[in-house]
């Protein structure tokens, strides 16, 4: 496999930031469905796909999303062209016939709501960090965050659904000018075992 340059690196992870400011630039939904259809490839266990993301971008969806959140985390919110619902579906298993027809596995997911949110929750979670790679390497920034109440959301979004918010995260083009200084990391030595 050929190695991504150093350009590349610092797009999707070394230089980009988490933005709560935002430029005044809509986003089109045709560039929300490119970063889906690149996002897609991105491995999940059996290939189950539970992500589902609702994009709250007009001012009606905007408003019914603003008591759900934080007090922190509405003018950022409000700001931002869209704000991604990243959520599960609980009956993602209703979709392996398609996603893995290798074996029938809803079996293990029917009927088993503890083990059907563990397993979503995992894969769902890994799909939303390639959505926000994807959305880097596609010319978004991106705001993921927490705070805000998640029984809230899904009355409000998903209401008669099986979907359930996992987390949101604001996209659009970032204005530099209200970032704080970088954060530090932790090093290699300090999370990491080679046995």
């Amino acid at each position: 496999m050929t190695r991504i340059n150093d350009v590349s690196f610092d797009l999707l992870l070394r230089e980009a930031r988490t933005f709560s400011g935002w430029q005044e630039r809509g986003v089109a939904p045709e560039l929300l469905e490119q970063v889906y259809e690149m996002m897609k490839w991105g491995p999940t266990s059996m290939n189950a796909s539970p992500m589902r993301v609702m994009f709250v971008s007009s001012v009606e969806a905007k408003e019914k999303l603003k008591p759900c959140l934080m007090a922190g985390n509405v003018k950022q919110t409000m700001a931002a062209p869209v704000t991604a619902i990243f959520a599960n579906d609980l009956e993602f298993y209703e979709r392996m016939n398609v996603l893995w027809p290798h074996s029938d596995v809803r079996g293990m997911f029917e009927g088993k709501p503890e083990a059907t949110e563990k397993f979503a929750m995992r894969s769902g979670t890994l799909q939303a960090g390639y959505f926000m790679i994807a959305a880097r390497g596609l010319g978004l920034d991106c705001g993921p965050m927490s705070g805000f109440n998640n029984a809230a959301v899904d009355a409000a979004f998903f209401e008669g659904t099986s979907w359930r918010s996992n987390f949101l995260c604001n996209l659009g083009y970032g204005d530099r000018s209200h970032l704080r200084p970088r954060g530090p990391r932790l090093s290699f030595a300090e999370v990491a075992k080679v046995v």
